[in-house]
Parts: C-alpha cells; sequence; structure tokens
C-alpha cells in the first residue's frame, strides 16, 4: 500500500486504487508457489516449516452496540489481515473486500473490479499454504462508518468506507501512529484463531519506537508496553490461542524506512553519528532479559537471588 499507492516507500510507486491491490495479488500466488516448491522437493528431508507473517492492528468499533460500527471494524480486519490470509487459510479474499471494491469499481464505471480475482484452480493452488501464521502486531484503532463518495479518486483507504480514531488517553510514547493499546492484541489473537482454524502463531513483531532519544537510556515506557502485551499474549494461550513463540521488536536501533535513523525501535540504542556505531542497553533490556530467562514474568524472588 506505501509503496504502490501512496509512494512513501519504494519503489514509490502512486498508482491509486489498484497498485497495491496487484502488488498484494502477486506476492499471494508467489508465496503459494514457494511453499509448493519446498513441500515437494526439501520438506521431507529438512522437515522445516513455511510460513507468511503479517502485520495487523486491531479495530475496534467505536460503538459496540451499533451494528455499523461492528461492520466497519470487521472490514478494518479484513481490509488488512484478512486482506492476506483469507486467501491463505480459506481460499480467497475476504467477501467483503470484494463487495467493496466491486461496488466502487462499477460506481466509477470500470468494467471489472480493481481488486482481482483468483482462478477456481488459483484458488485451490493457495489455500492452505501456511505451516505457521506469523504475526506483527503494535497498535489499535477505534473503527466507525464513514462514507466516502465514490466521485473522489479511488484509493485502498476510501474503498473501506470507515474513519479511525484513538482515544486521547492512550499513551503515545514513539511516533505518531504507535498508542498503546495492550487489549487490542489479544482481540486480534482470538480473531485469528476463530477465522482461520487456529492456526500455529508466531509473534514476529511487537515493539514500540522512541523518536527523540531517551536520557539515560531509561526507556521505562518500552517496559510497559513490553509488559502489557506479553501479558495479554499470555492470556490469549489461556483462550486457547495456540501461540508458540514471540519476538519483541527490535534489538537494535536501526534504519526505519522512510523515517531513517530518526525512530528507534531498539533494545539497544546506537550512536549513528559514531564511525563505530557503538551500542549501549537501554532499561528495556534487562527487564526483557528477565523475562526471556524465566519464558514469562519471572518471580521477583527467583530474579533477585
Amino acid at each position: 500500500e506505501k509503496g504502490y499507492e501512496t509512494g512513501e516507500h519504494a519503489p514509490g510507486l502512486k498508482l491509486g486504487g489498484c497498485g497495491a491491490y496487484k502488488a498484494a495479488h502477486h506476492i499471494i500466488k508467489t508465496h503459494a508457489k514457494v511453499w509448493h516448491s519446498y513441500n515437494n522437493t526439501w520438506r521431507r528431508e529438512q522437515r522445516g516449516m513455511v510460513g507468511i507473517s503479517l502485520t495487523s492492528g486491531w479495530g475496534e468499533p467505536v460503538d459496540p452496540h451499533s451494528q455499523t460500527d461492528r461492520d466497519a471494524a470487521e472490514r478494518y480486519i479484513q481490509f488488512h489481515l484478512g486482506w492476506f490470509a483469507n486467501p491463505i487459510y480459506r481460499g480467497d479474499y475476504p467477501e467483503v473486500m470484494k463487495n467493496y471494491v466491486g461496488k466502487k469499481s462499477a460506481q466509477q464505471g470500470l468494467g471489472t473490479s480493481r481488486l482481482p480475482t483468483f482462478s477456481v484452480q488459483e484458488k485451490t493452488y493457495i489455500k492452505g499454504t501456511s505451516d505457521f501464521l506469523g504475526i506483527g502486531h503494535f497498535t489499535t484503532r477505534y473503527v466507525l462508518q464513514r462514507n466516502f463518495p465514490f466521485l473522489q479518486v479511488s484509493s485502498y483507504h476510501t474503498d473501506h468506507d470507515l474513519a479511525e480514531l484513538v482515544d486521547p488517553n492512550w499513551p503515545a510514547p514513539g511516533p505518531k501512529w504507535l498508542y498503546s493499546v495492550p487489549w487490542g492484541f489479544r482481540r486480534l489473537l482470538n480473531f485469528i484463531k476463530t477465522q482461520y482454524g487456529n492456526p500455529l502463531i508466531y509473534v514476529t513483531e511487537n515493539g514500540v519506537s522512541e523518536t527523540v532519544q531517551c536520557p539515560q537510556l531509561c526507556d521505562e515506557w518500552r517496559i510497559q508496553y513490553l509488559k502489557g502485551y506479553i501479558n495479554e499474549i499470555l492470556k490469549a494461550l489461556n483462550d486457547g490461542v495456540n501461540v508458540k513463540g514471540y519476538t519483541a521488536w527490535s534489538l537494535l536501533d536501526k534504519f526505519e524506512w522512510n523515517k531513517g535513523f530518526s525512530e528507534r525501535f531498539g533494545l539497544y540504542h546506537i550512536d549513528f553519528k559514531n564511525k563505530n556505531k557503538p551500542r549501549y542497553p537501554k532499561a528495556s533490556v534487562d527487564y526483557y532479559k528477565k523475562i526471556i530467562s524465566a519464558n514469562g514474568f519471572p518471580n521477583p524472588r527467583e530474579v533477585m537471588s
């Protein structure tokens, strides 16, 4: 979407309303081809696994008693996670995506939908091509219905017919988009369990950045973020969600897309101005080490000893 719709990321193309859908279509078909290649050639000998890693926020209806808000929140998830996960786990794009993009394409006078279609053979070939689901998750939005006039230039964002809101009380220690909303993660994980047959899940990305250097490397908010989100994963495990692993994002400060070195997700601070790029542990390092050694929240007595 950022590479082929808005042009914010490489390759920087602004193909409004169709580019992102075409790119995703090729990604899904290519993923399936790689999975089948491994399955047919190397799996028996290597006994490895091939999955896909998808990043998605959680969409919560502004008014849970409003059917239109609940429907909008459902669209939020389907247009993000379901866009890729639904073909892989259920054989086709989500119905709501097909309906909304098809309807808006018809309103524009287009003969076919801007959302590409899979042939019957492709659907069969793609379905089931994931031994595990990697999940990147950072934040949550409140969602409500918003109608975009069809005379506007078409885009992936206006196809949703929804608006996103945040609670001003949510902590936002890093960039403008990343609010700390731990409870959204448990709901996302349970959605995956329900929608896709409780697949094996590895959390491949979860963390928070700072946009300014934290003084004395005291990133207390990152500790609170990790504590909150990991706690919600533990609750999801109790719900029966099949989460098998967790990776905090990220080990080091690094080059962050179009933000360069200005956004820092690392547990370790990197001095980018020094040619040797020395690394300094932030306070979160010690906290995360204890979680790793305990494989969960440590008993304070055990940590002290």
